[in-house]
């Protein structure tokens, strides 16, 4: 960019020495501030579905009043309740659900699905009965479930189960939907019907049988 010699060009930092930002005290327009509405958003709609219980009492208008932002501000980044609903909890549970890599399948496996189980038994829990439940005479509602919870983390489950394919610790012919069903198909089973207790040494269980099992198909 050419210098301009004729006038004198105030230096850009020239308002926070002053004490300012440059624009009377006010945060400036941009991103910090949409991701900071974005995450307030998000906060609000889990605070309020955990006080509701359900879906049906939870309303769009009801989660801008409490994050204080506009009805437009939530509908910039989620075309529907379901959609939001499902990005606020998966955004709660990232972090906690990445799976590790231990070098052992088997240890990678267990500690991620004792992860989901303590979420399960948590609070949130509340948040993923009322999506599945809501998502059974709601199509929009299981598929925004399924688009940003459910495949995210079912892609990095196909990753680590591919490590432990190159490893030799599974059948290089694994199918590995059936295993991942398998493996996850009992803790929602106890975690909806209730039938017995849904504990994180469960997930150990379910290792041992599915997953050692294939491996001494390997080992034949």
């Amino acid at each position: 960019m050419a210098q301009n010699h004729t006038r004198h060009v105030e230096p850009r930092n020239a308002g926070a020495r002053n004490g300012s930002n440059g624009t009377n005290g006010k945060r400036p327009p941009g991103r910090p501030r949409s991701e900071e509405s974005r995450q307030s958003i998000l906060r609000s709609t889990l605070k309020l579905l955990k006080q509701h219980g359900g879906l049906a009492e939870l309303s769009i208008e009801g989660i801008a009043a409490d994050a204080n932002v506009g009805k437009t501000t939530v509908y910039r980044w989620w075309p529907t309740k379901a959609a939001l609903v499902a990005d606020a909890f998966s955004a709660s549970a990232d972090s906690e659900l990445r799976f590790p890599n231990t070098g052992s399948v088997e240890r990678d496996m267990s500690l991620q699905m004792r992860r989901l189980i303590r979420i399960f038994r948590s609070e949130r829990g509340k948040v993923v009965a009322a999506l599945l439940a809501g998502g059974q005479s709601d199509p929009e509602l299981i598929e925004a479930f399924r688009d940003r919870f459910l495949w995210p983390r079912r892609k990095q489950a196909y990753q680590t189960l591919q490590r432990g394919i190159d490893r030799g610790e599974l059948p290089a012919a694994s199918d590995l939907d059936l295993i991942l069903d398998s493996l996850y198909g009992p803790i929602y089973m106890r975690f909806l019907i209730r039938h017995d207790k849904l504990e994180e040494s469960f997930a150990d269980e379910i290792c041992g049988l599915v997953l050692k099992g294939l491996k001494r198909r390997v080992q034949r």
